[in-house]
């Protein structure tokens, strides 16, 4: 899934160029590179599938040069996760209706990808032969209010090769900081990953049974997938359809949602924050320093980036800010997840949506 537009690692991600597309990170390859060189190593190329933005086709096409052609799958509309996943696995369906698939965000980061591979296998080998909707949860490490959360059956765990697997109790949206605190403490909920794994048939039946529209719209057009009509009946379909997450529009409903526990670190790196936390490259003071030339001083826990060659970025004084500098815009801002929030929505109301 590579549809999002990354508004909240503005003003480096963009609607016309967003995060999954980036280099944010500086490893040499995008999010989207990052993740199609994790499944490329387990599933053939010619498996797997990109839903986008029609407007990000061509970024695709580029970045993804082995992806052939029929495998991007161009959204008209944003209408959230729900619609994405059942257009892609209508489409599968026409070629491989016992399929196995895994759903995968495209801008996350993985610490280790052997062990994200190999549990991605394992899952995908287990849900083969099981009527289930599993999802991956990850070990909570701090009371995070930007992610959402899995409650999990403990006393009903069960071992899948080297990994556990819980019956889900219930998904919660993302919570307040006090409620944060006790899902932590609790040791009951995972964070959700948004990363799935299911067989065909099984969530098939589930968009059948939860969201008929979504699901007849997309399969009841299953003669036109690979052919040039393709595009122009699923812009009609994504004009009308509802936008809902497959998490409110069928997971949350679902009976037999079962989550595995990861054993990979991970974070859906959504926000400059979660680069903060999940970067190990700080300096002595907890500066994560993004820049070419940086001259600091009594300056403590701040973000700092700057994509400009050979600029010298200075500060003095300045603690927990976030100081993101590019051609056309520099950001100051308290590390506030509600200050930036503002920022965001200002640049509309303020005449400045040219910059989004």
């Amino acid at each position: 899934m590579a549809g999002g537009v990354g508004s909240r690692f503005w003003p480096v991600s963009r609607a016309a160029t967003p995060k999954q597309f980036l280099d944010i990170t500086g490893v040499g390859r995008t999010f989207l590179q990052q993740t199609f060189d994790r499944f490329a190593s387990i599933i053939p190329v010619e498996n797997i599938l990109v839903v986008t933005s029609k407007f990000y086709f061509q970024i695709v096409k580029d970045q993804l040069p082995l992806i052939p052609e029929c495998n991007i799958l161009l959204e008209s509309y944003k209408r959230n996760t729900a619609p994405c996943i059942a257009y892609a696995t209508a489409k599968i369906a026409t070629k491989c209706p016992d399929a196995t698939i895994v759903v995968a965000p495209s801008d996350h980061y993985i610490d280790s990808v052997d062990n994200f591979s190999r549990m991605i296998v394992s899952a995908m080998d287990y849900a083969s032969g099981h009527d289930k909707l599993f999802t991956i949860g990850v070990p909570p490490t701090r009371p995070e209010t930007g992610y959402g959360y899995i409650q999990y059956v403990r006393k009903s765990e069960q071992k899948v090769g080297d990994y556990t697997l819980y019956p889900v109790k219930v998904f919660t949206e993302k919570p307040n900081a006090s409620l944060a605190a006790v899902f932590l403490s609790s040791g009951e909920f995972l964070w959700n990953s948004g990363l799935f794994v299911w067989r065909l048939s099984t969530i098939n039946n589930a968009l059948r049974k939860f969201l008929p529209k979504i699901y007849d719209a997309f399969n009841n057009i299953s003669g036109v997938y690979y052919t040039e009509d393709e595009q122009a009946i699923v812009d009609k379909i994504y004009e009308s359809c509802e936008a809902i997450s497959i998490d409110y529009g069928v997971m949350e409903k679902a009976d037999n949602t079962m989550v595995f526990r990861a054993s990979f670190g991970w974070s859906d790196m959504g926000t400059w924050e979660a680069l903060y936390c999940q970067s190990r490259d700080k300096d002595d003071n907890g500066n994560l320093i993004m820049a070419e030339e940086a001259m600091l001083s009594h300056t403590e826990d701040n973000i700092i980036f700057s994509d400009e060659i050979g600029k010298l970025v200075v500060l003095k004084d300045l603690s927990n800010y976030m100081v993101i500098n590019t051609r056309d815009v520099l950001m100051v801002c308290p590390r506030s997840e509600e200050k930036f929030k503002q920022i965001l929505a200002d640049l509309a109301v303020k005449g400045k949506s040219n910059f989004q």
